[in-house]
């Protein structure tokens, strides 16, 4: 653990990585051996979660310590957004740390007005964003074919990502041992979000990928939200090949990511920085993967909603495990540990460092207001149970330790934990009150884009 002295820490933020598909996780195929080293050197969280299971508002949310609902990023769209936030960046940056980003940014405001010190990799989604979101009715997706379709060797499919991790390498090599103040250096690559296009040697690791576990005759499956997700993005025409093919291409994409994680770590080492530099590597969200006839994300089941959160450096204990739920706020609040510094009074998350191996009573919160669904969804996670809360559709109660797959709704017959796990939503935020004014926000985003975007190709 740390003595007190502020210590540098690099932050890998991957895009849409599913825990679950990692050796260090247990996978038996996926090859992360780097992910593994980082265990092994430091400290992994096991039951780590995102703020929403989406892009932009989990990353909006980690960015400025505050709850989805409370800065009002409910989807991928930037239309109408508040952009008086403070986030991290800045706040560091005031309070004397440098920070660095290199990569993908995708929240409420470009990457130039966040404060940051240094931007390494310029460029981001362009406004205004995703605009394929309307719930009343439910919007479909079109060109599913397509993305059904985007698996496999592809030249080229990798280069945003490997000029990221260059940028970084050469800004740790050359910029890194001058500075003479705490540093942050955010990495945020964009795999292994689809498409699950790979380079030819990433591809041949793996030579076939597999099944599911759990297919749509689930009861988990049959939930109206799940069948939303499907209807919106069409995944039940997926193929048995399409489906092994792309599940083939993210673990490929995985394997990348961790060759990029384990440059950063031995750039570190000969840079000499690595004694007094932590390395923590987590993702903004998860992915369905096919799980329950669902793909991509936008669910708060595990695969969706859980995040790899491994740390590694001074303040981490080398060889550890930590079973307590943790999510990206205690991510951020690392940093700013780390660094010797506060975080703005009202800011979310206890650090990392700070969170005891087993605490059965410590809160997470996730919740999701974005595209594919009919309305909001609300989880929370104690100990061994999850609750998720439908705003329309019936709720569920998961017994995590008994029932990793979310296999058995437990709601009927553990009335008296889902009672106590309601009183803990409602000291978050009242249910219905953020529904329905996450409903309002996206009827006024959609009043622009009727009028200001109305020829504008559906992204996202």
């Amino acid at each position: 653990m740390s003595r007190g002295t502020p210590a540098n820490t690099v932050l890998v933020i991957s895009d849409e990585h599913n825990p679950f598909q990692s050796s260090v996780y247990g996978h038996p195929v996926v090859r992360t051996p780097n992910m593994e080293q980082l265990a092994e050197d430091g400290t992994i969280f096991r039951n780590a979660y995102c703020p929403s299971p989406l892009c932009m508002p989990s990353r909006s949310a980690f960015f400025t310590g505050r709850r989805v609902h409370d800065i009002g990023v409910y989807n991928n769209c930037r239309i109408g957004l508040n952009t008086n936030l403070s986030n991290y960046g800045g706040v560091l940056s005031g309070q004397g740390v440098y920070t660095a980003y290199a990569g993908k940014v995708h929240v409420y405001d470009d990457p130039e007005n966040l404060g940051f010190d240094a931007l390494l990799v310029p460029g981001d989604i362009a406004y205004p964003g995703d605009t394929m979101f309307r719930r009343r009715p439910l919007s479909i997706r079109d060109q599913a074919d397509r993305r059904a379709a985007a698996w496999g060797p592809k030249e080229g499919s990798l280069s945003r990502d490997e000029d990221i991790a260059t940028r970084a390498v050469k800004w740790i090599q050359s910029v890194a041992p001058s500075i003479d103040r705490p540093w942050v250096l955010t990495i945020s690559f964009v795999k292994p979000h689809f498409p699950h296009h790979v380079s030819q040697d990433y591809w041949s690791m793996y030579e076939r990928g597999d099944l599911p576990a759990h297919g749509i005759d689930e009861e988990t499956a049959r939930h109206p939200y799940a069948d939303d997700l499907r209807r919106h993005f069409q995944t039940t025409d997926f193929t048995e090949e399409q489906v092994r093919g792309h599940r083939r291409g993210y673990w490929a994409c995985v394997s990348h990511i961790d060759r990029q994680i384990g440059r950063i770590v031995e750039t570190l080492e000969k840079s000499r920085l690595g004694e007094r530099t932590n390395v923590i590597y987590t993702a903004d969200h998860g992915e369905m993967l096919g799980e329950f006839g669902m793909w991509w994300k936008g669910s708060l089941y595990e695969d969706s909603a859980r995040i790899p959160c491994i740390a590694a450096g001074p303040d981490f204990t080398r060889g550890h495990t930590v079973e307590t739920p943790v999510d990206l706020h205690d991510v951020r609040a690392a940093l700013f540990a780390s660094a010797g510094t506060p975080q703005p009074g009202g800011w979310l998350g206890s650090a990392l460092q700070q969170i005891p191996n087993q605490d059965e009573k410590r809160i997470v919160f996730s919740e999701y207001h974005g595209h594919g669904t009919r309305s909001g969804a609300f989880m929370v996670r104690q100990g061994q149970w999850k609750l998720i809360h439908y705003s329309e559709g019936p709720d569920q109660l998961f017994d995590l330790e008994s029932d990793p797959d979310e296999l058995i709704n437990r709601l009927e017959e553990e009335s008296e934990i889902a009672k106590k796990l309601y009183r803990e939503l409602h000291t978050i935020c009242s249910p219905d009150e953020e529904n329905s004014r996450a409903h309002r926000h996206e009827l006024s985003q959609l009043e622009i884009i009727d009028r200001d975007f109305s020829n504008l190709p559906h992204t996202g």
